[in-house]
């Protein structure tokens, strides 16, 4: 089958079905933390805390690192607080979605659009004020990225919605290097590399893992529209271009060579896992390793660049 004319775009209906699910007076604290989708955020601080000590190279400003971290946290917060109000049709079609605070009704979608905007308002006046112009800069620019370019209008019409979408996971630790240096150097580059090449091979491993869930949803994501085959090619340039990334910050002195090493047997390691896809038999057994692993490779790249930072 051509896998073109199996995608379908998004039918009203899931609209249809959320004005009609009254909201409840169920909602809980949890339900406004779960808006924000902690497991992002979480993964994406330690982003932010690795940006700002590479920068400091151990000579720490504690009370602008706290502030930055928390102006960042409530940016990144927003931002998913805004995909859930605008996808709270979509998420009613997938199974791991359609008990989210919004398509249970649960909360009205104007307390969750106007928590988003609290969160964000919060958030780039922390950034701006404390952290810098250019970090508040960053900062907007993720969120924009994010709310708008990705969940409004690349989510819902083209296969390059997850490249185009990685410069906002990509943001948090250049947010955290900027706060300290307040310019963008090849440091700031190097660190944006490494989060935006990252996130394709991720997302795109979970999107083999559910694509019948994203097809049925009618998100055009790379393994529905493509195939899970062209998925599987065009994940290796992304692991290819990982692997000099530990290299080069070690070249340039913002990392030392325990980081050079580990990240860089790392990044090879993952690039063996992809061109294995190429010949997997069990694709969901592949694209799940290959996940994991992802989820694996990210934090102990962090940890190890934190560690291993020169001074």
């Amino acid at each position: 089958m051509d896998n073109h004319l199996s995608y379908q775009a998004p039918s009203d209906s899931a609209t249809l079905s959320i004005k009609q699910t009254p909201p409840n007076s169920s909602a809980t604290w949890k339900d406004f933390i779960a808006l924000t989708k902690p497991g992002i955020i979480r993964s994406n601080l330690i982003a932010v805390f690795a940006g700002y000590w590479v920068a400091s190279q151990w000579d720490i400003q504690f009370g602008k690192m706290i502030l930055t971290l928390l102006g960042t946290v409530l940016v990144m917060a927003s931002a998913c607080v805004y995909n859930n109000y605008f996808d709270r049709e979509l998420d009613m079609k997938m199974e791991r979605t359609r008990n989210r605070t919004l398509p249970s009704g649960r909360l009205k979608p104007s307390v969750v659009l106007w928590y988003a905007f609290a969160l964000g308002a919060l958030g780039l006046a922390d950034l701006f004020i404390f952290s810098g112009v250019l970090a508040g800069i960053c900062g907007l620019v993720g969120m924009f990225v994010y709310a708008i370019v990705y969940t409004m209008w690349l989510k819902r019409t083209s296969t390059w919605s997850t490249s185009i979408g990685a410069i906002s996971g990509a943001m948090p630790p250049v947010i955290g290097y900027v706060a300290v240096t307040q310019r963008i150097d090849l440091g700031a580059v190097l660190l944006f590399a490494l989060l935006f090449l990252w996130q394709p091979p991720h997302f795109w491993a979970l999107g083999i893992r559910r694509v019948e869930e994203y097809r049925a949803a009618g998100y055009p994501l790379l393994p529905v529209v493509k195939g899970i085959k062209r998925t599987k090619i065009q994940i290796i340039p992304y692991l290819l271009l990982l692997v000099p990334i530990p290299a080069l910050m070690y070249a340039f002195g913002y990392t030392g060579i325990y980081f050079m090493i580990i990240g860089t047997l790392l990044s090879l390691t993952w690039l063996y896992l992809g061109i294995k896809g190429l010949t997997a038999k069990d694709d969901d057994a592949w694209a799940k390793k290959l996940f994991l692993f992802s989820i694996n490779y990210l934090t102990l790249s962090l940890i190890v660049m934190i560690l291993n930072t020169t001074h």
